[in-house]
């Protein structure tokens, strides 16, 4: 009788600290969450309040080429339109720096990135990204909900009525933290992306949100 070897998926869960180096931890097998807590600089925030308050749209997107490990990402461009408000320049330096942190962290070369100023919840169900690795930070408003490993099952996904309804049970990322989320498409990852969805506005309400994706 030949002996069966089974092998069975470590746990996946969260870790989370006060540092930039929490962020490496996404490299690990049994993370599937890292979140860099993190207090926003006076300057950027209060930016960030500002351009909300001014209801006006912005859905900016840019594919970054990734070249000079030492060379700074061109941002030019990004949210032009709000140069003029105190602490664009810092709010830009603090995006620059995360954009250098991924890229060197995933040794990515093609980055994509999104800035948007949201009203309502753009993914309003519970989850899973289809990529590597997907870095969030919300500059403004509510950020974004997540849910412990085993908390909904996976073969209800996008079905509201499996969705938690014990607030208790449900996660979320404070504004101006940085959380990276490992999705479907990490290797060894399949089955065990991260289950998260965008939080629900009340009207007037509005969130400032940064997006990072490895394309390449």
């Amino acid at each position: 009788m030949s002996n069966v070897v089974r092998l069975i998926r470590p746990l996946v869960g969260h870790v989370s600290g006060q540092t930039p180096e929490t962020m490496t931890r996404i490299l690990d097998d049994e993370v599937n969450l890292a979140i860099w807590q993190r207090q926003l600089p006076v300057h950027i925030s209060h930016f960030a309040e500002l351009l909300l308050s001014l209801d006006e749209p912005l859905a900016d997107a840019l594919v970054l080429e990734m070249g000079d490990e030492n060379a700074q990402p061109n941002l030019k461009g990004l949210a032009s339109r709000f140069n003029d408000l105190d602490g664009y320049e810092g709010f830009i330096a603090d995006i620059s720096w995360l954009v250098s942190a991924y890229a060197c962290l995933l040794g990515a070369k093609r980055v994509g990135l999104r800035l948007r100023a949201l009203d309502k919840a753009m993914c309003p169900r519970f989850h899973v990204d289809h990529v590597p690795v997907r870095l969030i930070t919300t500059y403004a408003g509510l950020g974004s909900q997540w849910l412990q490993e085993g908390v909904m099952n996976r073969r209800h996904l996008g079905q509201a009525q499996a969705e938690p309804a014990e607030p208790s049970r449900i996660e979320q990322v404070n504004t101006g933290d940085v959380a990276l989320l490992k999705g479907e498409k990490w290797q060894g990852n399949e089955g065990a992306g991260l289950i998260h969805r965008s939080p629900a506005l009340a009207d007037g309400e509005r969130r400032l949100i940064l997006t990072l994706d490895w394309l390449a």
